[in-house]
């Protein structure tokens, strides 16, 4: 557990900075980014080998402390680190790539800092999930990240069938070796035809950006992929509101029914529009008002 007690009467507490690293260019490193790594009290990093080599790309020198912290040490490093901040020391967080916290080790830490009044900070940079929106071609005025998607298959297809009325642009990373998996799952959940761009090895040698509907990236995706993955999906078309009459009921179950809905799914979907019992819309197209 994260400690209570206060910094030490007269020691002001640190400052915890979050530091964005290059996703692929060095060159894309913030210049305050090596003003910070030589000037930190104590760096924490995701991978000290990478950290190494960065140094050395941007010839830095690291005076301060070097830690670790990543996933599987992150709980029990959290203590260590929030206990320097509040001895007053400026601590550095860098992950392997882009920004810290963002589906990498940094919340813990930030809100056991938060917790205890510490300054907290940033160096704005890279990010992969920015970069893959501004390149996507797609709605970029309203989205959502979502991160990396259950590995499991059940639990794929229960979160995006939870995301298939979201009407945001969704951000989504995912291992090459399961692009096309976590593709084909999109396609079941929101449809074959949905928009979409697998955006592959940002800002490196190899970049791409391979843009379609998702039945077409699967197929591309079949191929394999390789490199770090970041895909971008068009949100779902504003569903239409429905009015509450039984005519109206039944006209939109007929038209959901056409275009190869099954019934009880339309039944459900058009109580949902019109704000009405899934009950009341059964009854009507079972005979209650019409309808076969």
């Amino acid at each position: 557990m994260a400690p209570t007690h206060p910094a030490p009467s007269g020691v002001p507490s640190g400052v915890l900075v979050l530091a964005a690293t290059p996703i692929g260019q060095v060159g894309d490193a913030p210049p305050r980014l090596a003003e910070e790594l030589a000037g930190a009290d104590v760096v924490a990093a995701e991978d000290t080998r990478r950290l190494k080599r960065l140094t050395t790309d941007l010839g830095v020198t690291i005076a301060g402390r070097i830690v670790s912290y990543f996933e599987g040490n992150e709980s029990a490093r959290t203590p260590v680190l929030l206990e320097a901040l509040l001895a007053g020391d400026r601590v550095l967080l860098v992950t392997d790539a882009g920004m810290p916290s963002v589906s990498d080790p940094g919340y813990r830490l930030v809100a056991a800092a938060v917790e205890h009044d510490v300054r907290v900070t940033a160096v704005p940079g890279p990010s992969a999930v920015l970069t893959a929106l501004a390149l996507s071609g797609l709605p970029v005025d309203r989205f959502c990240f979502e991160g990396f998607l259950p590995r499991k298959a059940g639990e794929r297809s229960r979160r995006l069938a939870d995301l298939a009325d979201e009407q945001r642009t969704m951000v989504f990373f995912e291992a090459p070796h399961r692009t096309e998996a976590a593709l084909a799952a999109m396609a079941e959940a929101f449809g074959g035809d949905r928009a979409a761009a697998v955006c592959r090895e940002l800002t490196k040698t190899h970049e791409e950006v391979r843009r379609g509907p998702l039945a077409d990236l699967v197929a591309w995706a079949a191929e394999g992929v390789r490199g770090e993955v970041t895909i971008v999906v068009a949100g779902a078309a504003p569903v239409a509101e429905v009015g509450s009459d039984p005519a109206s009921l039944l006209a939109a179950v007929g038209d959901l029914e056409a275009a190869g809905l099954p019934r009880k799914e339309a039944i459900v979907d058009v109580a949902r529009r019109a704000g009405v019992p899934k009950r009341e819309v059964y009854n009507l197209v079972h005979g209650g008002g019409g309808g076969a």
